[in-house]
């Protein structure tokens, strides 16, 4: 049986779903597992979410947070889960295990950050889906690894990309070597250049301003973007809109603070959810009650 075939028999009928998954394209050693959602009213032709984890690792957890979205407007959700076993600390997950140890750069091929579009073309072979593009969203660590996938792979594919309160970014120059930047990992003006592009969205809860913790990166690249997830985001837009400059182009980006909120992965996957289908901001009397719940998962 392929694993189109799985993916057929295992989202033919509503509900939620763990469907074991191996990268042949990729890493063929490092199993991941697909957390899946499908709504009654699903179709072909309905929106499909590529889902992206923190560092829990929890990609049930984030398929779940998307759910009532999902029941809303028929959105297949899905979300590929890296777990701690195969896909050990940063380097692995949220920086695409683009580099080994020694820091050869791994085949193209093999980077993390080609999965999702992997998975999306599993969906469109299986019949499951009818679109041309899918939409990410990616969260805390899978902000990493998100915006890291939008500055290293072929954009066509995603309808929209937004990130959620990432810890720290890799910025848009050829000039500071990976992670740091995008040197150094055979990306050259064109890769830059689609980026600047790319309507990426990023989502700062105002309130994400811890300064230290076992979450927030601390490494030198990280702090000299700010003392918080708040303020890297903001230093993330500036610098893409000066290299636009530079270039004389448009930095396509977006930066939305999210009010009253922290590093709430909840909150933030309903807030994107509602900008992408409901075309609108979340309320603020909505938001200050969600705060009064509390930090959700990272």
């Amino acid at each position: 049986m392929s694993f189109a075939d799985i993916l057929a028999q295992a989202l033919a009928a509503p509900g939620r779903n763990a469907i074991p998954f191996t990268d042949e394209a990729g890493e063929p050693t490092r199993p991941l597992v697909l957390h899946t959602y499908r709504p009654a009213n699903f179709t072909p032709d309905s929106p499909v979410v590529l889902v992206q984890h923190g560092m829990n690792r929890n990609g049930d957890e984030y398929r779940d947070f998307w759910i009532p979205a999902a029941d809303k407007h028929g959105l297949l959700i899905v979300a590929p889960n890296f777990d701690n076993e195969h896909y050990p600390g940063a380097e692995v997950y949220n920086n695409g295990h683009v580099l080994l140890k020694d820091g050869t750069v791994q085949p193209r091929e093999k980077w993390g950050y080609a999965v999702p579009a992997r998975v999306f073309a599993w969906l469109q072979q299986a019949g499951i889906t009818r679109r041309q593009k899918a939409y990410f969203y990616g969260h805390s660590a899978g902000g990493q690894f998100g915006h890291r996938m939008a500055s290293t792979q072929p954009l066509d594919v995603f309808e929209a990309i937004a990130v959620g309160n990432p810890g720290w970014y890799t910025l848009p120059t050829l000039e500071k070597d990976f992670p740091d930047g995008l040197g150094g990992i055979g990306l050259g003006e064109a890769e830059l250049l689609r980026l600047l592009a790319f309507p990426l969205l990023i989502l700062a809860g105002e309130q994400d301003i811890e300064t230290s913790g076992p979450s927030l990166p601390a490494n030198a690249g990280a702090i000299a973007q700010g003392p918080h997830r708040f303020a890297r985001a903001h230093n993330y837009l500036a610098a893409g809109q000066a290299e636009a400059a530079r270039r004389g182009v448009a930095c396509n980006w977006t930066l939305v603070p999210v009010p009253h909120i922290g590093h709430d992965g909840d909150v933030i996957s309903r807030v994107c959810a509602s900008l992408w289908f409901d075309k609108a901001m979340t309320d603020d009397a909505t938001l200050r009650s969600w705060a009064k719940g509390g930090a959700g998962a990272l």
